[in-house]
């Protein structure tokens, strides 16, 4: 903490400096460089947000239901998306009610860290971990009247982080149960979401934590050399390139499963063939002490190149020391380093501070040109040889959106080449088939039921409707209405 900053902050504070905890200390630090004033907070208003979404709706009904149980408590519940937004705000309580509008602690404000400072949903969202925030805790003097317990909310199925729920009372309330509420609304909403999520078919995160070596892209054995890929890929692999032999750390942004990390490592085996490759992904909270032993000690390896992966997932305390620890690394071994995220404003600080270039990975929607080069080496890698995709499957793959970007893909072909030297469209997912999106669970399998009758070679819309139970006529409505696309050789 700053010399002169700290103890002014401890002067308000009634425990010794030396006996706060490390995450308050860290918190406050982080405030005090995004410049948020001591005496006010300031809260950015946005005025719009999402209430659509899953988590909004499932949010908004578990903290209705424990309002009906706590209207007459001194309680605000409040949900907010993963950007500290509050979402929604309830309580019984005009006179709390009236206070909160005072600080902005309201609907259309970002309570994020970096907008208001060390408070309960701030620190949840940094360090992605349940978090109780009592009176002189806060690091702007006029939260202190307040005591805040948030807990983050993930989507059960993608393990993204969609936001948090937070409690609000006075600082001289009683709040021992009120962390242990906040986790219980956290548990409850991604679980409301989980049983409103069937049908959805997101794709597959790899386990977090993990440390595994990367290679670049290239062929099955035997294939005829490196893929030659868009035009966009080739100028973002020209941007890293250049980059990296700078000496320059290299930010890859875009949706997931774009292959950001296959860009960078690309770029670092362009630049030294002969260089040993690391590829890191973000750790559970919880896990950030043994994940930082495991691998940290690799820094000081020369001839070493990291790719640390989704580090928009980073805890705000592991993005810290990892700050630290790289920065000792470069001045003393040097090594190349890229790092990945959705959007460059997603980097945890300070962790942001160290990037020099930023590259835009698009998504593969984008770059449908790669759909194919990149369909036949994953179904090749998959099945150790290469894999024909006949030219109607080879429509169908250009033809779907990838929402999963390449990832999607290399699941899809992975699973067809399994089964299938020659990869027809009754080989790919039924999704790709389908303009269907969001089903439930029995009209998913009806859809699925339908693709896979209809794609098997030479059966008729009869033989179809026979097998099926249809009728004729029912066959065709149900087409029509999931959008499925039958595709003609």
């Amino acid at each position: 903490m700053n010399a002169r900053e700290l103890p002014s902050r401890a002067e308000v504070h009634t425990a010794p400096v030396a006996a706060l905890p490390a995450r308050l200390l860290a918190s406050w630090q982080r405030s005090e460089s995004y410049g948020v004033p001591l005496d006010e907070v300031q809260p950015v208003f946005s005025g719009t947000w999402d209430d659509e979404s899953l988590f909004s709706e499932c949010g908004r009904e578990v903290l209705a239901e424990l309002h009906s149980t706590l209207a007459s408590e001194p309680v605000g519940l409040m949900l907010t998306d993963a950007d500290g937004l509050v979402l929604n705000r309830l309580s019984g309580d005009q006179q709390l009610l009236q206070a909160l509008d005072r600080v902005h602690l309201a609907p259309g404000f970002s309570y994020s860290e970096r907008e208001a400072g060390t408070n309960g949903l701030g620190l949840a969202l940094a360090d992605r971990v349940p978090s109780l925030v009592r009176a002189d805790d806060h690091y702007s003097r006029s939260l202190c009247g307040y005591t805040c317990a948030a807990a983050p909310i993930f989507d059960p199925l993608t393990g993204r982080l969609e936001g948090a729920v937070n409690f609000t009372t006075w600082s001289d309330a009683r709040s021992d149960l009120l962390l242990a509420l906040a986790q219980t609304a956290a548990t409850s909403t991604a679980n409301l979401m989980l049983a409103r999520s069937q049908g959805h078919r997101p794709p597959r995160r790899t386990a977090r934590g993990q440390v595994f070596r990367i290679e670049a892209l290239r062929n099955a054995p035997g294939g005829p050399g490196p893929l030659e890929l868009s035009e966009a890929w080739t100028e973002a692999l020209a941007q890293t390139v250049t980059a990296l032999r700078a000496g320059r750390v290299v930010a890859a942004v875009g949706e997931r499963g774009t292959g950001r990390a296959t860009l960078i490592a690309q770029a670092q085996r362009v630049v030294d063939p002969r260089i040993r490759l690391l590829s890191v992904r973000a750790p559970e909270p919880h896990d950030v002490d043994s994940w930082l032993a495991f691998w940290t000690p690799e820094l000081t390896h020369p001839d070493t190149a990291f790719v640390i992966c989704d580090t928009d997932d980073l805890p705000a305390a592991a993005a810290e020391r990892l700050t630290a620890l790289v920065l000792d690394a470069r001045r003393s071994v040097g090594g190349s380093y890229g790092l990945t995220a959705e959007r460059f404003d997603d980097l945890p600080h300070p962790l942001s501070g160290l990037v020099d270039t930023v590259v835009q990975v698009p998504p593969l929607r984008e770059r449908t040109a790669d759909i194919l080069p990149l369909a036949g080496h994953l179904a090749a890698r998959a099945r150790g040889r290469g894999v024909e995709i006949t030219p109607s499957a080879a429509r169908v793959l250009t033809d779907y959106a990838w929402p999963g970007n390449v990832a999607e893909l290399a699941t899809a072909m992975k699973d067809a080449a399994v089964r299938t030297d020659v990869v027809e469209p009754r080989h790919l997912p039924p999704e790709l088939l389908s303009r269907a999106e969001h089903l439930p669970r029995i009209k998913a399998f009806e859809r699925d039921e339908m693709v896979r009758v209809l794609t098997r070679p030479g059966i008729s819309i009869d033989d179809a409707a026979t097998e099926l139970g249809m009728s004729r006529a029912t066959v065709y409505r149900k087409l029509a209405v999931y959008g499925i696309r039958l595709p003609k050789d």
